[in-house]
């Protein structure tokens, strides 16, 4: 199946599925898969099998730039928003107050290379990698200053990244995860990820919290909980009756940006490409 890249999608429209996303992601169904870390287990509030299905309520919202063709979110362990864009000549990366992303709210940004399509980026430590789309080429940068400190090549494409506090996490828009060394950028190993034993593609932007992967799929509103261990899926968050106006805004593109809340247990941040706001969810 031919991939598109997440910097060159068309714009969702609300109810708008591609056959490619429904033949690669299947419904939910009864699954005999090892639910690893993080659980999974049906509870009694809406798993099946060992796959969670999980809900959310929007709490809060918060302004965000409309400009911004989001590539990676994630909230600093200082309390503020990371933020890493696309588009050829356009991409950058800031840090901005968590409840404020509009565009004059940042309180430090960085251009990315003219040359360089941006995607996902994530902290480690004092260091922050941000990634791009086909050129291979991951900047290492100043986690306080954005500046720029090193880079690395990786081979294929770069969509969504973070970080576990141990490794990198990185996406490609195929069903692997990479895993990476946060100094060099090496490989260290890899996870296929599966939904009842069939792959899942076009993973895209990705938070690391609580010892799971959350991953943006392209084109779907679901977002999944997987295993790093085994790779498996072990919940699916279905946000399309959630009441997220800033997807249906013209010009709006696909939903891609989780980021869990530090200090809370159930408290994410979910926002897309150009919208024009942040929301604040809890997931059960």
């Amino acid at each position: 199946m031919a991939l598109y890249p997440s910097s060159s999608r068309p714009s969702l429209r609300h109810g708008v599925r591609l056959m490619s996303v429904l033949l690669s992601v299947p419904p939910l169904v009864l699954s005999s898969c090892d639910s690893g870390s993080g659980g999974g287990d049906s509870d009694g509030s809406g798993g099946t099998g060992d796959v969670a299905s999980l809900s959310a309520e929007v709490v809060a919202e918060y302004p965000s730039d409309p400009t911004s063709f989001t590539q990676g979110l994630e909230v600093m362990p200082e309390g503020d928003l990371l933020v890493s864009t696309g588009k050829e000549g356009q991409s950058r990366i800031y840090r901005t107050p968590r409840t404020d992303a509009s565009h004059d709210a940042a309180t430090v940004s960085a251009d990315l290379d003219p040359q360089y399509f941006g995607e996902g980026s994530t902290r480690h430590g004092d260091d922050i990698w941000q990634l791009t789309w086909k050129h291979g080429v991951a900047v290492k940068r100043d986690a306080a200053t954005l500046e720029q400190t090193d880079e690395a090549s990786y081979t294929g494409e770069g969509w969504g990244l973070c970080s576990n506090g141990e490794r990198l996490v990185m996406s490609d828009g195929s069903d692997k995860l990479t895993f990476r060394d946060p100094s060099t950028f090496a490989v260290t190993g890899e996870v296929s990820v599966a939904l009842d034993g069939d792959a899942v593609d076009q993973l895209n932007e990705l938070d690391c919290s609580d010892g799971d992967i959350w991953a943006n799929v392209w084109y779907d509103d679901r977002i999944l909980r997987i295993n790093p261990a085994t790779g498996e899926v072990n919940g699916v968050l279905d946000t399309s009756d959630l009441d997220l106006p800033a997807r249906e805004k013209d010009g709006a593109d696909v939903l891609n940006g989780i980021a869990k809340v530090p200090g809370t247990t159930d408290h994410f941040l979910i926002t897309g490409k150009l919208w024009d706001t942040v929301y604040e969810v809890t997931v059960k």
